[in-house]
C-alpha cells in the first residue's frame, strides 16, 4: 500500500521552524562566548572547587551558625507562600473571565503579569532601602512575586471548572456569593492547594538565593564563607541546604499527590 505524501506546506513550515531554532541556538551560544576551551577545562575546574568543599566543617560552631540561617530560609519561604496564597485567592476570582466582568478580568490579569515580570531579586532590591537588611525584605519579595504567580494559576483553574454546579445553584435561587462558595471553591481547592505547596518549594529555593543580597536566609552565610575562602564550611552550608530542600520537596510532593489523587501519603 502506497503511503500518501504529506503536503508541501507543513513540511516547509516544519523545516523552517527547525532551522530557526538551530540558528537561534548558535546565535545565543556566540553571544555567551562559549568556546571549546571552556568546555574542556570546565570539568577540571569543577573538580578543583568540589574537592575544596570536603571534608565538611561539622564543628559545633559551624552547625550553630548554619542551622539558624537554614531555618530562616524556611521561615521566609513559608511566610512568603502564606502571603501569596491569602492575597492571590480573591484576586484570582477577579482575573477569571467566567466569574468576573470582562474588563475587570483583563485589568486584573495585566496587573498579575506586571507583578510576575519582577523576579524576587529585583523586588528584594526595591524593598532593601525601605525595610533594610534581613528576613523581612526576603519575605516581602517572595510573597509579592507569589501573588502574581499563584493568582494567574488559580484564575486558570477557575476558568476550567464545570459550569453545571453554578447553573444548578443559580436556578435554585442562589446568589452570586453562593455560586462562588458552593459551586466554584469546592471544585478548585484541591488543585489550588497543590499549587500553594508547589510554590512553597519554589520559594524555598528563592529564599536561599535572596540571602546573597542581604535579604535574609542561608545565602548570606554561603557568601560570607566563600568570601573568606572557608570552603569546608561553605560545603557544609551547601549540603545542609540541599538536604533541607530535598526533604521539603519530598514531603510536599507526597501531600500534593494525596490532595489531587486521594492516595495514601507515602514518603
Amino acid at each position: 500500500m502506497k503511503i500518501p505524501e504529506q503536503p508541501l506546506g507543513p513540511k516547509i513550515l516544519r523545516y523552517s521552524i527547525t532551522t530557526l531554532i538551530v540558528f537561534a541556538s548558535i546565535w545565543s551560544a556566540s553571544g555567551l562566548e562559549i568556546t571549546p576551551e571552556r568546555f574542556l577545562t570546565a570539568p577540571t575546574k569543577i573538580w578543583q572547587l568540589v574537592s575544596q568543599l570536603f571534608p565538611l566543617d561539622l564543628s559545633s560552631e559551624a552547625i550553630n551558625r548554619i542551622v539558624p540561617k537554614v531555618g530562616e530560609s524556611l521561615f521566609i519561604a513559608w511566610a512568603g507562600t502564606v502571603i501569596g496564597a491569602i492575597f492571590s485567592f480573591p484576586i484570582s476570582f477577579l482575573a477569571a473571565n467566567n466569574v468576573s466582568i470582562n474588563f475587570v478580568s483583563r485589568i486584573t490579569k495585566q496587573v498579575l503579569n506586571v507583578i510576575r515580570a519582577f523576579p524576587e531579586l529585583i523586588l528584594a532590591f526595591v524593598f532593601l532601602p525601605i525595610t533594610g537588611l534581613g528576613p523581612l525584605t526576603g519575605t516581602l519579595a517572595v510573597g509579592i512575586h507569589s501573588i502574581g504567580t499563584l493568582g494567574k494559576l488559580s484564575s486558570e483553574v477557575i476558568e476550567g471548572i464545570n459550569p453545571g454546579p453554578l447553573e444548578s445553584i443559580k436556578s435554585s435561587g442562589g446568589s452570586k456569593i453562593n455560586e462562588l462558595l458552593f459551586g466554584v471553591v469546592p471544585q478548585i481547592m484541591p488543585t489550588v492547594t497543590s499549587y500553594w505547596l508547589y510554590r512553597f518549594e519554589i520559594n524555598l529555593r528563592a529564599s536561599a538565593v535572596l540571602g546573597v543580597v542581604g535579604a535574609g536566609g542561608v545565602g548570606a552565610e554561603l557568601i560570607n564563607q566563600l568570601r573568606f575562602r572557608d570552603f569546608p564550611r561553605a560545603g557544609t552550608v551547601l549540603v545542609v541546604t540541599i538536604l533541607m530542600v530535598l526533604t521539603v520537596d519530598t514531603i510536599s510532593a507526597a501531600i500534593r499527590r494525596r490532595i489531587i489523587k486521594g492516595r495514601e501519603i507515602k514518603i
